[in-house]
């Protein structure tokens, strides 16, 4: 079989500069890690551009074993995109997440970002992540936080290989950098952009970005070394109508919190037996400002002493540096529906939500004010080292130790509200037909929204902390054989220890009832600003029934006027005494330490010289883990009544308890695939992947939510010793590569995923709290009251025990139930879809296109009639992230000018299944289209000039829950542009 990868041509010569380790055809395909190759006199020629590009990619689909998609530089320093996983969204079967605007985690065949796993050069990276409100759990690595001129290729492993690390069930995604041997001589270049962000509103018009990269050999090419750095700002905003605290489901006809009886002649539409229905927790509004500061560099070493012999030390560095300042405008709801209008129900039971809803709660609107900051810092150090040594076997040594760090910059911590409060609210009116919620407030006193009327109510400064490490020590070998069907056998051992710390504390006041006097607080804290306007891409913005205004309340004022009042006060309000600070005391800290050990083998053939070529490759890896988890858990004494409709369990000590697991996995992969004619190629790989549970399914105690109802609490019990995912797949595709740069893909997967890890709820009274508001003393509260009313009930009950009102056993109250969610190995989902791409050059007139879409079906979607509440009601146990996709994109690459249109669209998807509050409901994000456009042009060989524009038609976002009208947030950002020059010396 003549192997047309090898053919000394522009095309062989461009993809060995490119890919290095990669050896195609009757070679063995080398790991991740081996750095380059000697093919001899190949002719060395550089070839730029989108063309240049996207026919690189191809080749790395049609020369590779198994299913792989790229995407690879134009030339070094120039990805096809400003962000990676931005890039990565063009790919068939890739679709991401973005945050603030921008592509940050990505979900492959529907399947999310903890299912991935994302190496650099063949290293499995750590990735810190963090939360708002509690500590994070997640694995996900984010891609904003490397910048896209260091990477020179990015390869998606769709089917397993026993070469590879574990952990993606989705895929394996591994992001190359440059290496000095790979292109010897002098390379170096400047790259300059200005960005201008629509959405900002308190920062820089335009902020800069520079990166550059310089890359020499020296010693007649046996020593190279190469520096890639960025250094890039980014001011942007975002504006986001929510229901932060979720929405609370009711089964219709069941007497429950909020819940509307089928015959309430105030309601329209009232939900009837059989529906299911749900009534917001809370409204608000959020205005959000971030400052963004990225710093990247690569620094790389290679020597190759003699021919046989190449080592590479590497050095990466990242760092976001991220402030963020938000104003707020909310109220809450106490479940007291008092007149609105339902969507019309079928007549035999469906999900019904409200059109209009108001409640008939008479108390407080919140100017809610926060400022934070956080600092997301990564550091990798490796070594490798490639021997030849025998003219057959091939050896790879590789190490790295690398760490990733997220939290808090300083003592604002890293998430924290200050709430401004104003009590002359009577009852609130939400208008859910449009995208829009436009909430109306009736106000007691007929003045609205007055500043002279302001005061603070309770804060909350937030610190959440994660740090992850990995040591990975790999050696991979490649054996070949000059003769017959076997043409290399592949083997390998590694060792991995990971160990993950994320923690979370949360220094909290319960002053909802007001902190000092209106009087306390000058007026000039407080600066009147237009609400409407900041959602006019958003429909229902110019309703005459929406809120008229908000106020901007100053953070450090705020802060400044509280301390007085603590100091007149002679009291000490948090760990910094009168002035409020985050805690460092944290009460959630998990610590999971997973050693990894795997041995692989992997065996090559081919069949060269039939008239229909073939290739098969069989492989098997064998990996054993060890899991030893520690938690903090608080030691909780009781429950105080602390608002009037919010408890709060108190906690005196802690105390770490620690659990160990494990679980062993064969993996196994087969990969064939032949060759029709010279340009058709049909594949079927089927393999066995796996995903490692997520940090608090394996944590190592039990905690509680601090924060109880009068209906009990929750809380989260962790498991070490669950088995991951293990997933069956099955990949089937075809390929035409029916002219140069042009080819149609067409393929089918599906996915058999055991051990699937879900989550299950017990109901224990954890702790024994005694509840203040489950008991005697409640019942004769409300009988000598003739009311059950929370304000007058705790009032009444302060009079005759003190505030605040500590449950207690002995004087008969009843424990606290706690609904405690545990993760345990549940149900086997059968994921299948089918993935089309197209890619098409028109001849040499510079025009191009590609078109792909995938679809993606399972057996494991979320049931919105379902409310996972009663009793013997087991828990949904979805697939986060399914969803359909697709792709269009038009280019021109000609006479140094190119142009690329793009439009990327997802369909639903569901995003989580607990909102605001803790309770199990479905998160959706709703269908999204958005277009980007770029283009440059090449001044002359070292000059060029480009624009970006992302986002350009202003694209706004929705999460919803188990209807669309149930808003769990609306989102208006906006459009970025870039302008920019490079130059390459």
């Amino acid at each position: 079989m003549e192997n047309k990868s090898f053919k000394k041509n522009h095309l062989a010569a461009t993809i060995s500069t490119v890919l290095g380790p990669i050896v195609f055809g009757a070679m063995p395909i080398f790991p991740a890690v081996a750095q380059s190759d000697n093919y001899g006199d190949l002719e060395e020629v550089v070839v730029t551009g989108i063309r240049a590009s996207l026919e690189r990619s191809m080749d790395i689909k049609r020369d590779a074993t198994g299913v792989v998609d790229a995407i690879s530089a134009e030339e070094i320093g120039k990805m096809p995109d400003t962000n990676l996983a931005e890039s990565l969204q063009r790919i068939t079967g890739v679709s991401i997440d973005r945050q603030n605007g921008e592509g940050s985690r990505v979900t492959v065949r529907g399947f999310g970002p903890d299912y991935n796993v994302v190496t650099l050069n063949g290293r499995q990276m750590p990735a810190a992540n963090i939360e708002g409100t509690t500590a994070s759990a997640a694995r996900s690595f984010d891609f904003a936080n490397l910048a896209a001129e260091s990477v020179r290729a990015v390869e998606i492993y769709k089917s397993g290989k026993a070469s590879l690390s574990t952990g993606g069930i989705g895929s394996v995604i591994n992001i190359k950098t440059a290496r000095p041997l790979d292109t010897p001589d002098l390379i170096a270049n400047i790259g300059v952009k200005a960005m201008h962000d629509t959405s900002n509103e308190s920062g820089s018009d335009w902020t800069p970005e520079v990166s550059g990269i310089f890359s020499r050999t020296f010693a007649e090419d046996t020593i190279g070394v190469a520096l890639t750095a960025s250094y890039s700002e980014r001011d942007s905003g975002f504006n986001q109508a929510e229901t932060p605290g979720g929405w609370y489901t009711i089964p219709a006809g069941q007497g429950d919190w909020g819940s509307v009886a089928p015959d309430n002649p105030d309601f329209v539409n009232a939900p009837q037996e059989g529906d299911i229905y749900a009534v917001p927790r809370n409204i608000g509004y959020a205005f959000n400002q971030i400052q963004r500061e990225r710093t990247n560099a690569q620094l790389t070493f290679q020597w190759a002493p003699m021919q046989t012999i190449e080592a590479t030390l590497d050095y990466t560095y990242s760092e976001q540096d991220v402030e963020q300042r938000f104003h707020s405008l909310g109220a809450w709801f106490n479940g007291v529906p008092q007149s609105g209008e339902f969507t019309p129900g079928t007549g035999n039971g469906s999900v019904v939500a409200p059109v209009i809803y108001t409640d008939g709660t008479g108390a407080d609107i919140t100017m809610s004010a926060g400022d934070w900051g956080t600092v997301n810092e990564n550091n990798s150090i490796g070594l490798n080292v490639e021997w030849a040594a025998t003219d057959r076997l091939t050896l790879v040594f590789d190490y790295h130790n690398s760490d990733a760090e997220n939290g808090a910059k300083d003592d604002r911590g890293s998430n924290n509200v200050v709430t401004g409060v104003q009590f002359n609210r009577g009852a609130t009116t939400v208008d859910y037909s449009r995208e829009l919620p436009v909430v109306t407030f009736q106000y007691i006193d007929g003045l609205g929204l007055t500043p002279s009327e302001f005061l603070t109510s309770g804060t909350s400064f937030r610190n959440s902390f994660m740090k992850h490490d990995i040591e990975q020590t790999k050696i991979d070998g490649v054996f070949s054989f000059d003769t017959g069907v076997v043409k290399s056998i592949d083997f390998g051992l590694a060792m991995l220890d990971s160990e993950n710390r994320s923690a979370f504390a949360n220094a909290q006041r319960d002053t909802w009832g007001g902190y000092g006097v209106p009087e306390d607080y000058d007026d000039s804290l407080f600066v009147r600003r237009n609400l409407g306007s900041k959602f006019d891409r958003l429909s229902g913005s110019s309703n005459p029934a929406l809120e008229p205004y908000y106020y901007e309340a100053s953070f450090d004022g705020m802060l400044d006027a509280i301390a007085a009042v603590a100091t007149a006060n002679g009291e000490d309000i948090s760990s910094c005494g009168v002035r409020l600070c985050a805690s460092s005391d944290f009460t959630t800290d998990r610590t999971a330490l997973e050693e990894q050990r795997a041995a692989y083998a992997q065996v090559n053939l081919a069949w060269e010289q039939w008239a229909m070529p073939m290739q098969l490759t069989v492989g098997l890896r064998y990996e054993d883990t060890d899991v030893t988890s520690k938690a903090l858990v608080p030691i909780y004494d009781s429950i105080a009544w602390v608002a009037d409709n919010e408890f709060r369990a108190q906690s005196t000590r802690t105390g770490f308890t620690q659990l160990t697991g494990g679980y062993n996995n064969w993996l196994p992969n087969i990969d064939f695939d032949i060759e029709f004619t010279e340009d058709i190629v049909g594949r079927i790989s089927a393999s066995k992947t796996m995903t490692r549970p997520l940090y608090n399914h394996i944590q190592g105690g039990e905690t509680i939510n601090e924060l109880v109802r009068f209906n009990g609490g929750t809380g989260n019990r962790g498991n070490p010793d669950l088995d991951p995912f293990e997933s069956t797949n099955l990949d089937l595709s075809g390929e035409w590569y029916y002219a140069q740069g042009s080819y149609l893909s067409v393929g089918f997967y599906a996915k058999r995923v055991k051990n699937f890890i879900g989550e299950t709820s017990v109901e224990e009274t954890t702790f024994d709290l005694a509840h203040p508001a489950q008991g005697p003393r409640w019942e004769q509260a409300v009988a000598d009251l003739g009311t059950d009313d929370p304000e007058q009930v705790r009032a009444y009950m302060e009079g005759l025990y003190g505030a605040p009102v500590v449950g207690d056993a002995a004087l008969g109250d009843r424990s606290a139930v706690f609904r405690l969610i545990t993760p345990v190995n549940a149900t086997t989902a059968e994921i299948d879809g089918f993935e089309v791409a197209l890619q098409h050059m028109f001849g040499d007139s510079g025009f191009g296109a590609i078109v792909n879409f995938t679809t993606v079906d399972g057996d494991i979607e979320y049931d919105n009639f379902d409310t996972n509440k009663g009793e013997g009601v087991g828990n949904q146990i979805p697939l986060v992230g399914l969803s359909d996709s697709y792709n269009l994109v038009a280019f021109y690459d000609k006479h140094g000018i190119q142009v690329r249109i793009a439009y990327n669209w997802r369909d639903d998807f569901l995003n989580a299944t607990i909102d605001g509050n803790g309770e199990r409901n479905p998160v959706y994000t709703e269908d999204y289209g958005q277009w980007d456009v770029n283009a440059s042009y090449q001044i002359d060989d070292k000059l060029s000039v480009f624009v970006e524009g992302i986002n350009v038609t202003d694209e706004t976002r929705r999460l919803y829950g188990r209807h669309e009208n149930m808003v769990i947030a609306a989102i208006q950002s906006g459009a970025r542009f870039n302008l920019g020059v490079r130059y390459n010396f």
